[in-house]
């Protein structure tokens, strides 16, 4: 069966598949559009630093064969073949792109998507048409990368108003003008890379030229770090920091002090009032300190580099500790929880319950796990390590553990921790970290 994906999301290959070659397919069609679709190999600091890596209809192949461009069939616009294994440690990811050639935008796409199939049968999709974009004439599709050792796949969605050449720029090169083309005298050269930090892999400094001179020409620069396109609603500009783009009547609640920069015109008013304020402060005796944020602009949100995931809501519900919330959609109904029990800090668990249809920001120390939550086994969470959970979930207060670290001689302390139970398809979140 195959795994619909949603914009923004991610998931590791593994749960997807225990295949390690993959055919990914791409469809998008609009009328009276002619696309050009491409697959970028990335380095570490994803720059195409490599220009061997850029792979598309005048470069059909990577030196070793590991990413190979098939073509059109089974109803995808392209295709591409990927041999996880056969990957360099070199290439960090695999961004799937598409670039509109000639006129036209990416809101005239009338239905397009990225699907992954592994051994004869399609295990994930990512569907898109263009409503999701506007003027963009360039689009980054989905990506494959590595993270902790393992590939993972994220739907991207993202889009470039100046085409092709934003696009590359955004991958740290530059497209070569026409009188620029290389020749069979003149090869493209890629330019030396200086060796990262030792704890990077290091870019070979002169790769080998490419068997055939290809069209493009790559600079290193910092483009990496550009900002995202804009566009509506929340994006991720990386695992620690997040963009909201206001708009009138769509204010959202975040944490004061958590915003780092913003753009056009946006104002800031503490959330000084209101129900949830005032519940939080009167059952913890520290009231949550939010902010409301209106405007028309962009606004960026941080909190000590945490890493941060965004929740989408569609008429569903979720709950997150009140110390794990960065930021939400004002038009989110919430209420405050107390989850009672002999020992807990400040004499119990205090969560919020948000509900309706938005996002929600939750941060984390460290990358977290998602657990299933079923009727048996049960799942035993420690308080500190615990971020949220489906409200489907049942939440049971366990007995203190007095647990003694060998480190410390003589030293016990107590670990509280709550025990969940649930239907099938609940979960809770459980991040790396505990004080």
């Amino acid at each position: 069966m195959s795994r619909e994906l949603a914009k923004a999301s991610r998931v590791r290959v593994s749960e997807l598949t225990s295949s390690t070659d993959l055919y990914l397919g791409v469809h998008i069609a609009g009328p009276g559009l002619t696309f050009d679709i491409s697959c970028f190999g990335l380095d570490a600091e994803e720059r195409l630093s490599d220009d061997r890596y850029f792979v598309f209809f005048n470069q059909p192949n990577s030196p070793e064969q590991s990413i190979r461009l098939l073509g059109a069939q089974e109803g995808d616009s392209e295709s591409f073949a990927v041999a996880l294994p056969q990957v360099p440690e070199t290439v960090h990811k695999l961004a799937l792109t598409a670039t509109i050639d000639g006129d036209g935008q990416m809101s005239q796409v009338a239905s397009g998507y990225v699907r992954i199939v592994a051994d004869g049968a399609e295990v994930g999709r990512y569907s898109f048409t263009g409503t999701e974009f506007s003027t963009e004439r360039a689009v980054m599709l989905a990506d494959v990368y590595r993270r902790g050792g393992e590939w993972r796949f994220a739907a991207v969605g993202q889009g470039f108003d100046g085409g092709l050449q934003a696009l590359l720029e955004n991958f740290g090169g530059e497209a070569l003008e026409e009188n620029d083309e290389p020749t069979a005298e003149t090869p493209v050269a890629p330019i030396p890379v200086q060796a990262p930090a030792p704890t990077l892999v290091a870019v070979p400094a002169q790769p080998a030229q490419p068997a055939e001179p290809v069209p493009v020409g790559v600079r290193v620069s910092l483009t990496k770090y550009t900002e995202l396109p804009e566009c509506p609603g929340w994006v991720q500009q990386n695992d620690n920091l997040v963009r909201a783009t206001l708009t009138k009547g769509q204010d959202v609640l975040a944490v004061q002090g958590s915003m780092v920069a913003y753009q056009g015109k946006a104002d800031f008013a503490y959330e000084a009032s209101g129900m949830l304020r005032k519940l939080v402060g009167n059952l913890t005796g520290q009231p949550l300190k939010l902010m409301r944020v209106s405007g028309e602009g962009q606004v960026f949100l941080a909190d000590e580099a945490c890493d941060l995931h965004m929740v989408r809501l569609e008429g569903d519900s979720f709950c997150v500790g009140s110390d794990r919330l960065l930021a939400f959609d004002a038009n989110l109904e919430y209420e405050v929880r107390r989850i009672e029990g002999e020992g807990l800090p400040n004499g119990g668990y205090f969560t919020l319950q948000l509900s309706g249809h938005g996002t929600l920001v939750v941060k984390t120390n460290g990358i977290p796990v998602l657990l299933p939550v079923t009727p048996v086994p049960e799942t035993y969470v420690d308080v500190q390590a615990l971020v949220a959970w489906s409200k489907g979930a049942q939440v049971i207060t366990t007995a203190p553990v007095r647990i003694r670290r060998s480190s410390y001689a003589g030293h016990t302390a107590q670990s509280h921790s709550l025990q969940f139970r649930g239907a099938p398809g609940n979960f809770v979140v459980v991040q790396p970290f505990e004080v």
